[in-house]
């Protein structure tokens, strides 16, 4: 196997993800899913130990489970763009099965929400199921986000006598 295939990104890849504006999206939206994330996973627990505010906690799943489902159509372009696959490609090959347990577990506490075939309590114990499901998942992007810059750090190091150039047309993190 040679240099190229062990890297994340090809120097081709890393160009279009650098260039694509979805890029950008992707950086816009992941804060704001986990801000939601941090907001409602309050609000579900308080529920679950007080009771309390029940509809909201419930508004703040269906805004984080919409946030999820953009984040993930606006990922699918992006992975379009850069891999040439809207899912499953191979650098992010197990970021994204795991992703489709997330949507599935968020998507089983909409059903059931709307067909009323939980109980409140249960419900928010599905919706802190598909919330650790999320936060592992999110770990694991933030993985590959660390295993990305080390490899440009460490194909800097390993080309410091080269041009530029190099890494201005393509290894630019």
């Amino acid at each position: 196997m040679n240099e190229k295939s062990k890297l994340l990104y090809t120097p081709e890849q890393r160009i279009k993800r650098d260039k694509s504006i979805w890029t950008l999206v992707q950086g816009v939206l992941a804060p704001l899913q986990f801000l939601v994330f941090l907001v409602s996973i309050t609000l579900v627990i308080r529920f679950l130990m007080t009771g309390k505010d029940y509809d909201i906690a419930n508004y703040s799943i269906l805004l984080k489970t919409f946030a999820l489902l953009l984040i993930m159509v606006t990922g699918c372009i992006w992975e379009k763009v850069v891999f040439d696959k809207y899912l499953f490609a191979e650098a992010f090959f197990w970021e994204d099965v795991f992703s489709m347990l997330v949507i599935f577990l968020h998507l089983s506490y909409v059903y059931c929400l709307f067909t009323e075939t939980l109980s409140p309590q249960s419900l928010m114990i599905l919706a802190l199921c598909a919330y650790v499901a999320y936060f592992i998942n999110a770990a694991q992007f933030l993985w590959k986000l660390r295993v990305a810059r080390k490899e440009y750090e460490a194909l800097q190091k390993k080309y410091a006598h080269q041009s530029a150039e190099v890494f201005s047309q393509g290894y630019a993190s």
